[in-house]
Order: structure tokens, then sequence, then C-alpha cells
């Protein structure tokens, strides 16, 4: 019984979801996150500076990867959602979505492995930024009682309706479109970091088993991990598209003219 209590003690905590972020770097202000969302940013600044700082008609590699960027934001997303007035929304659409793009593959680079994105106040705080934007924009072009008006009635339908229909519209544009757009690029990420831990982890913990078929099938954990790995960078680039599409979607609501 004493050797139990003994075994028992010398056993960890189970891990929570705590131990999946990694430590403060020099207190609460200075934490790993906040360091690769700067190098995210200087990163992105001297790619764009480098590929325009010599701007030429036959472009060279660099500014022809710069400028596929800008065109499939704006051809495939501002223009698409918005039309032709999405074209002036191109510029923060583009920087929205390289940015996403870059901090969700900080995922799968060695020393870095999670992305800023799998923490929720992050993807809170790029969703806000749309959010406002879509907020102001609407108030601005409609006056703030037409745009709540707008977004609120629904037009041809009976008054007494409206006391049910009312709070649900408020609802849903102004509380579930940012609350989602926000969640759904963290549980990805989020989800995609735990994947790669799992796999990895147990790997390791399988390949130090007494027993020898364990160790042995370690390799398909580790396979596993790879190919994990690889499908990140497929979800990385897709949410960055889900998450800057939602957000010209609904910033162009905010400028249409009906409900």
């Amino acid at each position: 019984m004493s050797g139990q209590l003994v075994v028992a003690q010398e056993l960890p905590w189970p891990p929570s979801v705590g131990d999946f972020y990694p430590p403060e770097v020099a207190g609460p202000w200075v934490t790993k996150f906040g360091i690769m969302v700067w190098l995210a940013v200087a990163l992105l600044i001297i790619f764009f500076m480098v590929a325009y700082r010599n701007p030429k008609l036959v472009p060279g590699k660099t500014q022809w990867y710069a400028e596929s960027i800008y065109g499939l934001v704006r051809d495939n997303i501002a223009r698409e959602q918005m039309g032709n007035t999405g074209i002036r929304f191109a510029p923060y659409f583009t920087v929205l979505f390289s940015f996403i793009v870059l901090t969700n593959l900080f995922s799968i680079v060695p020393g870095l492995q999670i992305s800023p994105n799998s923490h929720i106040a992050f993807p809170i705080v790029l969703a806000a930024i749309s959010y406002v934007m879509y907020l102001y924009i609407g108030a601005r072009k409609h006056g703030l009682g037409k745009y709540l008006k707008m977004s609120l009635i629904i037009p041809g339908v009976p008054w007494p309706m409206h006391i049910l229909l009312v709070p649900i519209e408020f609802l849903q544009t102004f509380i579930v479109r940012p609350v989602t757009l926000a969640l759904r690029l963290f549980a990805n990420l989020f989800a995609g970091h735990l994947l790669l831990l799992v796999f990895t982890v147990g790997g390791f913990v399988m390949l130090n088993s007494s027993s020898l078929f364990i160790q042995v099938t370690s390799v398909f954990s580790f396979l596993m991990a790879i190919v994990m790995a690889f499908f990140e960078v497929l979800v990385a680039v897709l949410q960055a598209y889900v998450f800057v599409t939602l957000s010209a979607n609904y910033i162009g609501s905010s400028l249409a003219d009906e409900h």
C-alpha cells in the first residue's frame, strides 16, 4: 500500500490546456506569442519593401510573388465578395491574408512550432479589427440610424414578427459574426497544434517503451506527425482565405443598399 502511495505521489499532474502554450519569456508583456507576432510584422514589411523597392514592368521573382498575392486577394476575395467597390479594400485584405498565413505557418517552423492564432486572444483581435471596420463603414455610408434599421428590419415582414426577428438579427449581425470569425480560426489552429503534439509526443513515448512491438509501431506515429505537418500547411492557407473572405463578405454587406 505504501509503495503504491509513493508511486502515486511521484506521478506528474495530468496535462492541461496551459501545457500546450509556451511559457513567458520576460514577464506577462513579453511572450513567445508576442515575439512571433512582431516577427511576422517585420518579415511582411521587409518582404513587400524588397518586392517594390524597384518595381519593373517585367517583375522579378520577389515582385512576382508579391503581385500574385495581391492579385489573388483582389480578384478572388475583394472583387468576388464586394464587386468593384472591393478593390479599394484590397490592400487591407492582402495584409490581413499575408499576416494570417505567415503566423499560421509558424506552427510547423522548427523552434517556433506553434501559431499565435492557436491562442484565442489573437483571432479575437483580428476579428475585432474587421468588425469595427464593418460597423464604421456601414454607419458612415448609410447613417447610424438607417444602418441599424437596414441591419435589423427585414422588409416585407409583418410588424408583429419584428418582436421576434429583431433580436435574432441583432445576435446574428452584431454578435455571432465576429465571434464565429475568431472561433473558426482559433479552433482549427489549436486542433492542428494538438494533433501534431499528440503524434510527436506519442511517438517518443512509444519509442521509449520496453516492448519491441510498441517501439516499432512508434514509426507510424512519427509518420502521422509528418503527414499532419503537411496538412497544416493546407489548413494555414485555407483558414486565412476563409477568414479574409468572410471579412470581405461582412464589409460588403454593410455597404449594400438592401438587407
